[in-house]
């Protein structure tokens, strides 16, 4: 059976970024099917963010209040790991979408289930799970939200190796008596914290010289500091040269650069990601299938004024609350344009261009301790071109030390000296990850260190740190 339908917006995929821009563009009135190929929700809510996050909170609740007087004697014994995959299981809703289906439904938005393709301009076709196909044709826009998925790299003996990616990661019903993970990014430090504390011995390799290299080196730092104490094996400058596990149900053997052999149950690679554009029809559109989707500020494609690229597929900012914020700008950009708004607002800072992939991304990393930052590192800032000084405190402040006992933590932000405004703030360190929006503000907001200095914090929070790095900027300290 095939069925033809017109809609004013189809969306591909029904992750964040998708029901974001369905949410924007029915709110502007404007009637849009969404297509989704798994489950409502996407990457994030099953095999991402949500599930990471509920392994994640007990792991940094129970290091807490390890350093807490009163309170350590009370949780020296091990994580319940039952329990915590159970709560992981009830965040991810069992692997169903029925609230998230419920939700689209609730703003007037059409979903079809099935593989979605383009089909030429402006047209969709879908081939859905019982062989029914579906033609949708976009009277405005088609706004590609695919998101990515995890790489494995070419090596020998990979295939059928059953190695772990972030899905497996995430997923996983018990927890591996060995695991090795493969990439010190923000999936590797992750996985490495969570699957250390329920009980498993981690060995991380990384090929460069630290972890988490997106962010200031200091960073990276505390962290492996951090899981090497808690028992993980952090090892740096290595490369993995092949897998081999000759028996599906036996060990896996790890094998490096220089030849070593690391056996263990299991092996996590967090080594990248790439589009989910591979089976989207881009060749019907003048487009190579499995790239990343280049797009201007409005996250419009380059050369297709009805497509639209948003979230992970267009390789600005690979994190969900900043494709969710992409699509806001995006279905705001279509409804204009679907209106035939004379004058869009794509200046910097406008209501339809996606400024802050550019100046102000935020990201947090759940490990412990946790690390946040926003805008630019220094050395980001510098190789761009501007004059600038970073200002470093460690987090020492009356609200830190109330916070646990022996707090360790670091707080750098990088001024432009030109502007005399912040480029970027990081913080590392328990607790921090709620000092970031405030950050945010400051960098988004290109809020003048003058006027920073009458931004109070409150006494006694960790937030306190503001001070120190304001009082250290003006009394001329740093690089």
């Amino acid at each position: 059976m095939t069925e033809a339908v017109e809609y004013d917006v189809v969306v591909l995929g029904a992750g964040p970024t998708g029901e974001n821009v369905a949410d924007r563009t029915r709110a502007a009135g404007l009637s849009t099917a969404v297509v989704e190929s798994e489950l409502v929700g996407g990457e994030c809510s099953y095999w991402a963010c949500m599930p990471s996050k509920a392994l994640l909170r007990p792991v940094i609740t129970r290091s807490d209040a390890r350093k807490v007087p009163g309170v350590r004697q009370a949780v020296q014994g091990p994580l319940d790991t039952e329990a915590v995959l159970a709560h992981r299981d009830e965040m991810t809703s069992h692997w169903k979408d029925d609230g998230q289906v419920a939700w689209l439904d609730g703003i007037g938005a059409r979903l079809y289930r099935g593989q979605g393709r383009l089909h030429g301009p402006r047209k969709v076709v879908v081939e859905g799970p019982e062989g029914e196909r579906h033609v949708l044709t976009a009277r405005h826009a088609v706004a590609v939200c695919t998101g990515s998925r995890a790489v494995l790299p070419d090596l020998p003996g990979l295939t059928g190796a059953r190695a772990w990616t972030s899905r497996e990661a995430t997923s996983a019903h018990e927890a591996p008596n060995r695991l090795v993970v493969v990439g010190g990014g923000v999936v590797g430090a992750e996985m490495a914290t969570v699957w250390q504390a329920l009980g498993s011995q981690v060995t991380l390799l990384v090929r460069g010289g630290g972890l988490l290299p997106r962010m200031e080196p200091f960073v990276g730092e505390y962290v492996a500091e951090s899981l090497t104490e808690a028992g993980a094996t952090v090892r740096t400058g290595v490369g993995v040269a092949a897998v081999n596990r000759p028996d599906s149900g036996g060990p896996v053997t790890v094998v490096l650069d220089d030849g070593e052999l690391i056996e263990a149950d299991e092996v996590l690679f967090a080594t990248g990601r790439a589009p989910r554009t591979e089976d989207i029809g881009l060749e019907t559109v003048g487009l190579e299938p499995g790239s990343w989707l280049p797009v201007d500020d409005s996250c419009r494609v380059d050369g297709h004024d009805w497509l639209y690229g948003v979230g992970d597929v267009n390789h600005r900012a690979l994190l969900t609350h900043q494709g969710k914020y992409q699509a806001r700008i995006a279905g705001a950009a279509i409804a204009a344009r679907a209106r035939r708004t004379p004058l869009l607002e794509t200046d910097r800072w406008g209501a339809h261009a996606a400024t802050a992939d550019h100046e102000a991304v935020p990201q947090v990393v759940f490990t412990d301790p946790e690390a946040a930052a926003v805008g630019l590192s220094l050395a980001q800032a510098q190789a761009a071109g501007h004059r600038v000084r970073a200002v470093d405190k460690d987090i020492a402040v009356a609200g830190a030390s109330l916070f646990v006992d022996n707090y360790r933590g670091r707080a750098r932000m990088v001024v432009d000296l030109d502007r005399e405004i912040l480029l970027g703030v990081t913080f590392v360190g328990p607790g921090v990850s709620e000092l970031l929006h405030s950050a945010t503000i400051a960098v988004a907001g290109e809020v003048p260190v003058d006027r920073l200095w009458h931004a109070v914090p409150s006494y006694p929070t960790i937030s306190e740190v503001w001070l120190r790095l304001l009082e250290a900027y003006r009394d001329g300290q740093g690089g």
